[in-house]
């Protein structure tokens, strides 16, 4: 399917709303029938009918259809955040006793999920390094239902080889899952190479305007019925039709927005790596990446993510570089027009910091839709601070 006809027609018949070239905000809770008959097969499957906007409503449903197939997918489910369109499914298709082989570090509150939530219904993790498809394959047990995966990640940026991690799963009966928010469907789609089930952060690059928080599943029609029917419905982690209609919106200018981002990474990052006081630069598509290789192959491009680490000695020159940026916010998050910093001793106590610990002089960097020019010069005189 055409890229621009997803964008910009797909899901959107404008004559059932006036010709109007943006669709209608449709912000209703409620939907009526016209006799008992229709209400009551509305009621018998929710997945199909228009009944309630806690399951389906016409501006989300828009939306729906646009995820789906960026994703090369048979349908989405669009929740009120990115965490929710984790957790959600998850909850859905595992049972007490069941078992998970996670990648290692995959998002803070992935790792909550793994570790607080799914503990109190019997669901056990494993957490792997990912860059070997062995490790996932040493640490199946028979109980295993689920290989959850993060590729990359969003701090140091480890791969997972997608097309030999499902293959692994279906030879076993397990079932994949993706967290996709560093790509975004125009730069990977997992689910291509057989991964069952592809989640992303639409408030990262899909909205893009840093305004919205919403997140998305994509997969079979099988088995997102299944999540709809079960804990969608039962959570209520759904999205607004109004923050729907700016994800549409956002879906407008992704593939220009991306390109922007991803041109102008690479030239930051080639002014960083050079930089005396940059101990080493952590980006998927530089050559100096240890998967640099597996970058190019899975991924249509990288952008927006990187991480460098300084050459500091004490925690304050990590600080002052931080401090000292003009045109870089202090925040998390990333996806946004605006260019982001944070570094990783945010989370950690001044007292324990350890100059030897590459991690505590590591600064994670997004770039926004600035002049990368303008960002250099920015970064540039905060290093010479």
């Amino acid at each position: 399917m055409d890229l621009s006809y997803i964008l910009n027609e797909l899901g959107e018949e404008r004559e059932n709303y006036f010709n109007a070239v943006a669709p209608p905000i449709i912000q209703s809770s409620n939907f009526t029938f016209k006799t008992v008959a229709d209400f009551r097969k509305a009621l018998a499957d929710e997945y199909y009918a228009t009944l309630y906007s806690r399951g389906n409503n016409p501006t989300v449903d828009i939306l729906r259809k646009k995820l789906a197939a960026l994703d090369g997918a048979e349908d989405a489910l669009v929740f009120g955040s990115g965490i929710a369109s984790i957790a959600v499914p998850i909850l859905a298709l595992l049972n007490q006793g069941d078992h998970v082989v996670s990648v290692a570090k995959p998002y803070s509150w992935t790792i909550k999920l793994f570790e607080r939530l799914l503990p109190k219904f019997g669901i056990t993790t494993t957490f792997v390094d990912g860059t070997n498809t062995e490790n996932f394959a040493k640490s199946i047990q028979s109980n295993t239902k689920l290989i959850y995966l993060e590729s990359p990640n969003t701090f140091t940026y480890e791969l997972q080889d997608l097309p030999a991690v499902a293959a692994l799963a279906k030879s076993k009966g397990i079932l994949t899952m993706i967290d996709n928010s560093y790509c975004s469907p125009i730069n990977q789609q997992p689910y291509k190479m057989g991964i069952d089930l592809v989640a992303q952060s639409a408030t990262k690059f899909i909205g893009g305007h840093s305004d919205v928080v919403a997140g998305v599943v994509t997969g079979s029609k099988t088995i997102i019925k299944k999540i709809f029917d079960a804990e969608f419905l039962n959570i209520g982690g759904n999205i607004s039709p109004m923050n729907a209609w700016l994800l549409i919106r956002g879906l407008r200018t992704l593939p220009l927005r991306l390109q922007r981002i991803c041109d102008s990474t690479k030239k930051v990052v080639d002014y960083l790596a050079a930089h005396p006081k940059i101990e080493r630069v952590i980006f998927p598509f530089h050559p100096s990446f240890k998967q640099y290789e597996l970058a190019k192959k899975q991924m249509q491009d990288a952008g927006g993510l990187f991480s460098i680490v300084l050459k500091a000695k004490t925690l304050d020159e990590v600080e002052k570089f931080c401090n000292s940026l003009k045109h870089f916010f202090l925040a998390v998050s990333w996806g946004g027009h605006e260019s982001l910093v944070i570094p990783a001793i945010v989370g950690v106590q001044p007292k324990d910091f350890d100059a030897a610990n590459e991690n505590h002089r590591l600064v994670r960097i997004y770039i926004g839709l600035e002049d990368p020019d303008y960002l250099i010069a920015d970064l540039k005189q905060a290093l010479e601070k």
